[in-house]
């Protein structure tokens, strides 16, 4: 099945999948910049249409927030509605975003060797949620 994904559907999708990386190194990542990387190398490993749309930065792409919070509050909803928006066109394509993000935010929260905290466990389980809602 093929998918057709406006220029909005390709920045929630965007927005989602590196909003999710962002917030675990914003809630305590041991290090935050190898998780950032270690989560983008990971979404860029992507294949399939949700492949295609990771490797582009659509225009328009802004991750806000002065907080843990304030980023939660744009990317929690973003997981949801990717979701939903591919389940629509093709149920396949929704668990293949919804297995990078994981793939992702594991990578991330293996950053450092140590096992991820509490807050990031936490983190962890919200992104998973939002992306089964």
């Amino acid at each position: 099945m093929s998918i057709t994904l406006s220029t909005q559907d390709k920045l929630t999708l965007w927005t989602a999948a590196h909003g999710a990386i962002s917030l675990i190194s914003a809630a305590g990542a041991p290090s935050a910049h190898k998780a950032a990387t270690n989560g983008s190398i990971a979404l860029s490993s992507a294949t399939g249409a949700v492949g295609h749309v990771l490797a582009e930065r659509p225009k328009g792409m802004k991750l806000t927030g002065k907080s843990v919070a304030g980023i939660a509050d744009q990317v929690l909803p973003a997981l949801t509605a990717a979701v939903a928006l591919l389940e629509q066109q093709d149920p396949a394509e929704a668990d293949n975003f919804r297995r990078t993000v994981l793939i992702a935010v594991e990578a991330s929260t293996q950053a450092h060797k140590a096992q991820p905290g509490p807050a990031l466990a936490e983190m962890t389980r919200k992104i998973s949620a939002a992306l089964d809602a």
